[in-house]
């Protein structure tokens, strides 16, 4: 990787308009790619001067399996073959590339076999200790500077204050404004501290949704006081605080834009207010173009790009057609123009260039370290009947869960310690665990959600819940639900169920669940965002 690159002074005068407007183009990179794909990138990369590139896992992850239909193929070595094409197409590129990654909790987001960190919700549960959020943000920044990434697209300050938000939900801090910005804070200061460029996202606040943009456009239906006051509370917050990139995200807010464009191509949102009335001079980049709410929209090929271009965008991201849009970009505006967005790029190049911060090797061991911390500050007692707990160890109880592909090491733990032989609840298995309820008066329930997004009840069965609604209502239940806390609004639990979140199926957050359970530890996580079921 090249250590240095021209000042913007000498980029200036050395770059023509058209290759000033490639650098602001930002395809979408997969790791698990055909060699052919990679040399067709390679060449794309030299012919077009492209500035950055995003890494994704493959094309059949998220970034382009909105519907989830694609088989994600699985490859141990993935993060030997990222390290290696980043080399490659450093090669390729005339001048040194940014590279990126949406990586919200870690490596791990994108690469098998990486550090994962706790998601943004299960950090928004501490009720204090800030200081373990600078710590992710930081292990996560050595881990990017380890790889030979410069720019994490990174952190979600959106405000998830709609409890069917399909596609922010556990990448939110919560539901409170202030919680939120300091939050994110803390994680920016961390990140920030390795060098690592930072965006915030998804401007001007994608949390008061129930659309996926990745499918279809949302639209806000609130007034403009209304988001300066709560939606947009963070990014003004963090933007005076000084961060290096703002991500616009694909949402139609009318009180902002009588045209009800999506944001990504609305003057009067991009330049008008995140430019002009916040007062925002950094890098504006776009949420992924490829994403149907703006990209079904737009089958010219370089309109979009073109269009968001002229509404005051800066950055081009997962761009599918670059060459066309770069010459609808070079041939529709002035030179004066590109020279803005170009300086503003070119600028942020220089500093991730500049980053001179060592190479840390995060130890596994410190990684379990930083992960037990959290755990034990963030499991959260939503209801709880100190009877129960009390009676449940020293009376027999079902020792049941619900598990995904995860090792249930909670359940094990209880059965070695308290006796109780471990049953797992399958849709199969429905009719034998009624029967074998019919013996016991107390479970304990130790639910693994199978998906961390709600998209199929949380990949649960109607059978395995249905059955989880009717032990609520006729047993003593106790949960510990080891994922994401809005999977308790589809459940349709009695009121007086026992309810103990962990947020996170890790080994660490386990074993700190059974610390809880044994009474050895007490539980001092606060729940950042409101259910729908649970007062």
């Amino acid at each position: 990787m090249p250590e240095t690159i021209p000042t913007y002074e000498q980029a200036k005068t050395r770059l023509s308009p058209q290759q000033k407007v490639g650098q602001l183009f930002m395809p979408a990179i997969f790791i698990n790619d055909s060699e052919e794909e990679i040399q067709r990138m390679e060449h794309l990369i030299h012919k077009l001067d492209i500035g950055s590139i995003c890494f994704f896992h493959s094309r059949a992850s998220a970034a382009t399996n909105f519907e989830g239909k694609k088989e994600v193929i699985f490859n141990e070595n993935s993060y030997n073959r990222l390290k290696e094409l980043i080399s490659r197409y450093q090669k390729a590129a005339k001048f040194p590339l940014l590279i990126a990654m949406d990586a919200e909790w870690g490596l791990a987001m994108r690469i098998e076999n990486t550090p994962q960190y706790p998601y943004a919700l299960t950090l928004g549960a501490l009720r204090s200790k800030n200081e373990l959020i600078y710590e992710v943000g930081k292990a996560i920044g050595e881990d990017f500077n380890k790889a030979g990434i410069h720019w994490n697209l990174a952190p979600v300050v959106d405000i998830n204050n709609n409890p069917e938000n399909p596609v922010i939900g556990y990448r939110s801090f919560g539901d409170n404004k202030e919680k939120v910005r300091s939050k994110a804070s803390a994680f920016l200061k961390g990140m920030s501290s390795t060098g690592i460029l930072n965006s915030l996202k998804h401007f001007p606040g994608h949390g008061d949704t129930a659309t996926d943009s990745h499918l279809g456009l949302p639209v806000i239906q609130k007034s403009k006081e209304s988001l300066l006051e709560n939606e947009l509370y963070p990014f003004k917050a963090l933007i005076k605080e000084g961060v290096d990139s703002v991500m616009v995200g694909h949402l139609a807010i009318p009180a902002l834009d009588a045209a009800d464009k999506p944001a990504t191509v609305s003057h009067n949102i991009i330049t008008g207010l995140l430019r002009n009335e916040l007062g925002y001079n950094g890098v504006i980049i776009s949420d992924a173009l490829n994403m149907h709410a703006v990209s079904k929209n737009y089958p010219e090929k370089g309109a979009l790009e073109a269009e968001a271009f002229a509404a005051g965008m800066d950055v081009l991201c997962f761009s599918e057609n670059p060459e066309e849009g770069i010459d609808l970009i070079s041939k529709g505006n002035s030179i004066q123009r590109i020279e803005e967005s170009f300086k503003r790029f070119w600028k942020l190049k220089e500093k991730a260039f500049s980053n001179d911060t060592p190479i840390i090797n995060n130890t596994l061991e410190s990684n379990i370290e930083l992960n037990m911390a959290i755990a034990a500050n963030t499991v959260t007692e939503l209801k709880i009947d100190p009877k129960l707990i009390s009676t449940l160890k020293s009376d027999d109880f079902l020792n049941l869960s619900v598990e995904n592909n995860s090792e249930n090491t909670f359940s094990k733990k209880i059965e070695d310690a308290f006796g109780q032989r471990h049953y797992t609840l399958q849709t199969h298995a429905v009719s034998q665990i009624k029967e074998l309820l019919e013996k016991y008066e107390r479970v304990v329930l130790a639910l693994f959600p199978p998906l961390v997004k709600p998209k199929n009840k949380f990949g649960l069965s109607q059978k395995v819940i249905d059955l989880i609604s009717e032990i609520s209502v006729q047993k003593d239940l106790l949960i510990y639900l080891f994922g994401n806390p809005y999977a308790l609004d589809v459940l349709g639990l009695h009121p007086d169920c026992s309810i103990v979140m962990v947020y996170q199926d890790f080994m660490e957050f386990q074993k700190v669940a059974f610390q809880h359970f044994s009474g050895e530890i007490d539980a001092v996580g606060k729940l950042p965002i409101k259910l729908k079921t649970i007062s």
